[in-house]
């Protein structure tokens, strides 16, 4: 972290609850983000724990499964975010999708994205599968 930044920032309960639920949905994928951003972005790292894992995933109106499965349709519908969509498949399967679940979501964002995005989807999905010893490459 920065100068700028509270030596008790990490300490805090919302980036401890963040980390706790990054790990449980993202595992290593999600800990090589954060770690990416320490050389050149360590607040954004920090913002990334405490807000979308430490607040948001961190609601009790949804459960993680179904978290994942809106994440994967936004991400595959924006069409630009490969690299988090990866991690996002791989989550979802963490926490429960099947690859035909992550496949159908996919699919149904053809309808609302177009298909070049629910094909980069697909493409994305393929790799994980495929890095998770899930389907041949």
């Amino acid at each position: 972290m920065n100068d700028n930044d509270n030596d008790n920032d990490n300490d805090s309960e919302r980036f401890k609850r963040g980390w706790e639920k990054l790990r449980e949905i993202d595992g290593d994928a999600g800990e090589k983000v954060i770690e990416s951003l320490k050389n050149i972005a360590p607040d954004l790292a920090r913002y990334t724990i405490e807000f979308p894992f430490g607040d948001i995933y961190s609601r009790p109106q949804l459960d993680l499964r179904s978290r994942e499965i809106a994440t994967v349709a936004a991400l595959t519908a924006m069409g630009n975010a490969t690299p988090q969509l990866k991690v996002h498949i791989h989550g979802a399967l963490n926490v429960g999708c099947t690859p035909q679940e992550v496949v159908e979501v996919i699919i149904q964002m053809a309808v609302y994205a177009g298909f070049p995005a629910a094909l980069n989807g697909a493409f994305a999905a393929r790799e994980v599968f495929a890095e998770r010893g899930m389907i041949e490459d």
